[in-house]
C-alpha cells in the first residue's frame, strides 16, 4: 500500500501550502485594512486626490512609475525614446524628483538602453519615498504583505505540481488487486482539486490592483480609472498610462521602445556600469 503513503504525503503538501496562503492573505487583509481604517476610511476617501505618480504606483508598482515618468518626458520632447529601445536625454533638467531619477539613471553620457534605466529609476529613493507615503496614508499594501502573499501563491503552485508527480508515481507502481488504478487516480485528484481551487479563488478574489493598493487605494483607483478614457488631452492620456500601463500608449514607435525593456537583465545592467 505504498500509494497510500504517497497520498498522505500529497495531502500534507497541499494542505500545508493552502493553509500558508490563506494565513498570508488574512494577514495582508488585516494589515491593509487596519492602515486604511486609521487614515482614509475615516474620511470615506474624500480627502485625497491621487497624483499621477501615486496612481501609477498603486496600479503597477515602482516599474509603472518609471514608465509613466519616461512617457511623460517623451511627450514633452525632453526625452527621446527610440523604437530600438534606447533613451536619450534632450533636456537634462528634471522638473521633479522622479524625472531627476530617470535622468540620473541614464547617466552622464545622456544615452542608455531603456531597460536598465527603468530598473534603476524604479529602485530610486524617490519611488521608495512615494511608496512609504502611500503606505502611511493607508493607500498601499506594505511590502511584507505583498511578498508574503506572492510567496504563498508560488508554494501552492509548487504543491499542485508535487501532487501530480506523486499521483503519477503511485499509478506507475504495481497495482494492488483490491484497488483499481482509476480509483487511485481519483484519490489523488482530491488534493489536486484543493490546490487548484485555492489558486482559482485567489485569482478571482484578488483585485487587479491588490498587489500594490490597499482597499482604500483600490477605491480611489477605481474612481480614477473610470475617468481615464480615450480623451485627447495630455492629463487624461497620462492618467491612462498610469492606470493601464504601456498598453495604453497609442504611438507605435513609443510602444516599440518599451517592447525592449525586458531584454536587459541584471547582467546587462552590470555591463553598462562596467563601461563607465
Amino acid at each position: 500500500m505504498v500509494w497510500v503513503l504517497l497520498l498522505l504525503l500529497a495531502w500534507a503538501v497541499a494542505g500545508a501550502a493552502c493553509t500558508r496562503l490563506c494565513l498570508a492573505a488574512a494577514r495582508a487583509a488585516n494589515s491593509a485594512g487596519s492602515a486604511s481604517s486609521a487614515s482614509l476610511d475615516a474620511n470615506a476617501g474624500h480627502g485625497h486626490d491621487l497624483t499621477l505618480y501615486e496612481a501609477a504606483f498603486l496600479s503597477g508598482g515602482p516599474g509603472r512609475v518609471a514608465d509613466l515618468t519616461m512617457v511623460s518626458m517623451a511627450r514633452q520632447r525632453r526625452l527621446l525614446l527610440a523604437h530600438t529601445g534606447w533613451a536619450t536625454v534632450v533636456d537634462p533638467r528634471g522638473r521633479d524628483e522622479m524625472e531627476r531619477s530617470v535622468i540620473g539613471a541614464i547617466g552622464p553620457e545622456g544615452q542608455s538602453p531603456i531597460a536598465p534605466v527603468r530598473a534603476a529609476a524604479a529602485a530610486a529613493d524617490a519611488v521608495g519615498g512615494l511608496a512609504d507615503r502611500l503606505v502611511d496614508a493607508g493607500l498601499a499594501v506594505p511590502d511584507g504583505a505583498r511578498t508574503t502573499v506572492a510567496a504563498g501563491v508560488r508554494q501552492v503552485r509548487v504543491a499542485a505540481v508535487v501532487v501530480v508527480a506523486l499521483g503519477v508515481t503511485a499509478l506507475l507502481l504495481p497495482a494492488a488487486p483490491e484497488m483499481p488504478r482509476n480509483l487511485v487516480a481519483l484519490w489523488f485528484a482530491l488534493p489536486l482539486a484543493l490546490t487548484l481551487s485555492c489558486l482559482a479563488i485567489a485569482r478571482v478574489e484578488a483585485h487587479p490592483y491588490a498587489r500594490w493598493a490597499s482597499p482604500a487605494g483600490q477605491r480611489l483607483l477605481g474612481t480614477l480609472a473610470r475617468h481615464a478614457g480615450s480623451a485627447g488631452d495630455d492629463r487624461m492620456y497620462l492618467t491612462s498610462v498610469a492606470v493601464r500601463g504601456i498598453r495604453a500608449v497609442g504611438e507605435p514607435d513609443l510602444r516599440a521602445a518599451f517592447a525592449h525593456r525586458g531584454q536587459y537583465g541584471y547582467h546587462g545592467l552590470l555591463g553598462l556600469h562596467g563601461r563607465d
